[in-house]
């Protein structure tokens, strides 16, 4: 029986498919007995931030009064084990433009 993981993240839409190419390389994607790969939903939104004094933001200036403010892509996939999802995660870290990117990772089912 495996484990399903559900890896959450967003990315500026500049990044969104060096994101995704890494996180499918990684393994993440797939359902388990299926032959469908490199699944996700992706939804479009705005995340907001302040870069605090010691940041290197990606967009932004570190130590601003002001929030900012970036359209970005929110994907959602599935990762079979815990393993997948670890190997997922360096991936998307890898690739993602933030010192800091935003994900969250849910254990959604067994098969």
């Amino acid at each position: 029986m495996a484990t399903v993981f559900r890896l959450v993240f967003n990315v500026p839409e500049s990044h969104l498919a060096a994101c995704k190419a890494a996180i499918f390389a990684a393994g993440a994607g797939r359902y388990p007995n299926s032959s469908y790969f490199e699944c996700c939903w992706t939804t479009l939104g705005t995340g907001q931030f302040r870069p605090g004094e010691s940041a290197r933001p990606f967009i932004g200036t570190a130590g601003s009064a002001e929030a900012e403010t970036v359209a970005e892509v929110r994907v959602e996939t599935p990762c079979v084990g815990e393993d997948i999802v670890r190997q997922a995660i360096t991936a998307l870290k890898g690739a993602h433009p933030y010192e800091e990117p935003s994900y969250q990772v849910y254990r959604t089912e067994q098969f």
